[in-house]
């Protein structure tokens, strides 16, 4: 889902996303990757990190999946006007897309919902 980030305050990437990092350790707060790492996920979903650049850079060259981790806030609550620290948590793509799910199932019900025609007794 498309971040607007209009919704956002204007100290969102000046103060409080390198502050949520920082206090991460610019890692994910769940799994615990780090940070613009490269590698690939087994068939269990553990992250394999590459050593080096090259070795990332050789894997893809074979044809080997390589991805690179880049660290998403999560609001906890969904609120995303809920920009307090104890509501925010740094989360690789892998852990925000399943820390998501139960919102992304009740707005697809909600939609669902929404379109059903008119039963008519």
């Amino acid at each position: 889902m498309p971040i607007d980030y209009k919704k956002y305050p204007e100290n969102w990437f000046s103060d409080i996303r390198p502050r949520i990092l920082n206090r991460a350790n610019n890692s994910c707060e769940n799994c615990g990757v780090k940070n613009h790492s490269f590698g690939y996920r087994d068939s269990e979903g553990n992250f394999n990190e590459y050593p080096t650049p090259n070795l990332a850079k050789r894997a893809k060259s074979r044809g080997l999946k390589v991805i690179r981790i880049v660290l998403t806030i999560s609001h906890q609550d969904y609120d995303i006007h809920n920009n307090h620290d104890s509501n925010l948590k740094a989360l690789c793509q892998r852990c925000h897309i399943r820390h998501d799910i139960p919102q992304r199932k009740a707005q697809f019900q909600e939609r669902k919902f929404k379109n059903q025609p008119e039963l008519k007794l």
